[in-house]
């Protein structure tokens, strides 16, 4: 979790100023002190974020009331020579951003203009007086993740690493860059190898990825150099190209903190290991595999602290509709049955079952999952791996789980005859039984299970519902603006909704969402709830299109409809559904 951080005296001072100007009452804003000191975030961050009240209000507010004038993060033009004069911890310990020099001082955008304790630090630091500016339309912090960027530095220290190892004997880089943390090296201090440029390297490459909000970073060789490349919100970014030479020792390093044999290279491995940054847990899943130019790696980064959402609200901020959710919420409070969750890889699955999960009650039940891998660990539930080399398969696991009186169970994926023949006899014995599925849409994930093997008669007895997603881009809400949608996407919407579009939004990019116009993801979903009409077209061996018609008679959103519902609010764009959720029929 992160650290807790105090509400400063002149953010409270602020939340009062607020409170008797009728903009804020107290409850709320005893709620969001609270909330601000236990996340470790600002008072203003806070109540922005649970809408107590806007951003524009509390800048405009607070810049009558202290005359500090405002700077908009959203174009603010920072140059590299202002940036080194303020150390990158000092800038997130007091969420300050040098944005310009002057003569007569040094511009800094804060949160908290007027903490005078920080004014102090900043001037002491730099030797320079402090112009403080409130910042407006975006977070502080997040330009700080930004603007300092630890790609170049990353450039120079791996250019230092090839030169020792030029400079050294024939065949000794090895022993410099990897015998230390190799099995059969002699030991060396956590100090010295901490010092290894190759592990200061990797430290600043995962370091830079959380900052970015990467999900994955991919370690590419390529014939003449090594690519690295972090996937931000679904999209591949390339980060930086490096020097061939480094490709050895830095996979090595992942290797052995992943547990991986260093000296295998031909077969596919997987590994995971765990880093404190920025006082946050992360776990890192790493899976590698050899190319005609060498090991490829991916790295996945996951959270400790579990899925982002976990409150009352969790399912609605994942991107279900009002109808949709009504829909899914009765399926996962069926006394027994399965609810399949089906997309493509890397469409929100885990998470939504991870999410699901965090809403129902773990005291009163006993909550069993069987997963591959355990990407987030939860309090009160009781999470097995799965682990073939120990025997334990989804199949083997879940007939293990239904001899510990489970009430819900969470299988991470039904792939075989066997684990699907398991699962549809645990839903049939009284259990609720969550699992994904891949599948292209809610009625083809139903008839997967019958692909699989599971007779007609059985799948419409067990299965109770299913839930069909993929991820979209949502536009950055702090350079949205209104757009004429091109010939291809009024179509497209019209064809799809019956209507013409009358507004499209997108985001014309600016310095939060580092000029891409998106920020963030969430879902496009469709809940078939499988109600007698359905079973009836199961039982007699209807097709998709015939099962999923049924289903939309019956009143169930598509995914396309829910993306260009999404698309017409301005959440998304319609280029985004496109791209994402339409496919071929």
């Amino acid at each position: 979790m992160p650290a807790t951080r105090s509400v400063s005296a002149t953010e409270r001072q602020i939340g009062q100023l607020l409170v008797e100007g009728g903009f804020l009452n107290k409850e709320d804003l005893h709620k969001a002190v609270s909330q601000a000191e236990e996340e470790g975030r600002a008072l203003r961050e806070v109540l922005v974020a649970q809408g107590y009240i806007s951003n524009e209000t509390y800048a405009t507010f607070v810049g009558i009331q202290t005359r500090v004038l405002p700077v908009d993060l959203r174009q603010v033009q920072v140059d590299q020579e202002v940036l080194r004069l303020v150390p990158e911890e000092l800038a997130r310990q007091y969420r300050a951003l040098p944005v310009g020099l002057d003569p007569d001082g040094l511009r800094v955008a804060m949160d908290d203009p007027i903490n005078t304790e920080a004014i102090q630090a900043l001037r002491a630091s730099t030797g320079r007086a402090i112009k403080p500016r409130l910042a407006v339309h975006g977070s502080v912090l997040d330009l700080i993740h930004h603007f300092y960027r630890s790609t170049p530095k990353l450039a120079q220290d791996l250019k230092e690493v090839l030169r020792d190892q030029e400079d050294g004997p024939r065949g000794s880089h090895a022993t410099r860059t990897v015998a230390a943390t190799a099995p059969t090296a002699a030991p060396l201090s956590p100090e010295a190898v901490a010092r290894a440029p190759v592990v200061q390297a990797l430290d600043m490459l995962l370091t830079q990825a959380i900052k970015d909000r990467a999900s994955d970073i991919h370690i590419e060789p390529l014939e003449a150099a090594l690519r690295i490349r972090y996937r931000i919100d679904g999209v591949l970014y390339e980060t930086v190209n490096l020097p061939k030479g480094i490709h050895p020792s830095l996979v090595s390093r992942i290797k052995v903190l992943s547990g991986m044999d260093v000296a295998e290279r031909r077969r596919p491995q997987d590994g995971r290991f765990s880093m404190r940054v920025d006082n946050e847990e992360y776990d890192f899943r790493v899976a590698s595999i050899d190319t005609a130019n060498g090991e490829k790696v991916v790295v996945r980064i996951l959270t400790k602290s579990g899925p982002q959402f976990s409150t009352q609200d969790s399912l609605k901020e994942l991107g279900l509709q009002p109808a949709a959710l009504t829909s899914y919420q009765r399926l996962l409070h069926s006394p027994y049955g399965m609810v399949l969750v089906s997309g493509p890889t890397g469409a929100g699955k885990t998470t939504t079952l991870y999410t699901s999960l965090t809403g129902l009650d773990a005291l009163a039940n006993n909550i069993m999952t069987i997963e591959d891998p355990v990407e987030y660990r939860f309090k009160g539930i009781s999470q097995i791996q799965v682990n073939e080399e120990a025997g334990i398969s989804f199949a083997g696991g879940l007939r293990g789980l239904m001899r510990m009186d489970p009430d819900i169970i969470l299988v991470g994926e039904v792939r075989d005859a066997e684990t699907a023949g398991v699962a549809v006899q645990a839903a049939l014995t009284g259990h609720l039984v969550l699992s994904s599925i891949h599948a292209n849409d809610s009625a083809s994930a139903v008839l997967r299970l019958i692909d699989l093997g599971v007779e007609p008669y059985l799948v419409t007895s067990a299965v109770v519902g299913s839930v069909a997603q993929r991820l979209v881009r949502k536009v950055c809400s702090y350079c949205k603006t209104p757009a004429q949608p091109s010939p291809a996407e009024a179509a497209a919407y019209e064809s799809e909704m019956g209507e013409p579009l009358s507004q499209a939004w997108t985001g014309k990019g600016c310095n939060l969402c580092a000029r891409s116009g998106y920020m963030g993801r969430l879902g496009v979903f469709e809940v078939l709830v499988v109600n007698d009409a359905v079973r009836r077209l199961i039982a007699r061996s209807a097709t998709s299109p015939e099962i999923k018609a049924e289903a939309v008679d019956q009143g169930m959103i598509t995914m396309r409809q829910d993306g260009m519902l999404k698309a017409k609010e301005g959440v998304t764009t319609v280029a985004e559904v496109i791209r994402n959720v339409f496919v071929l029929e």
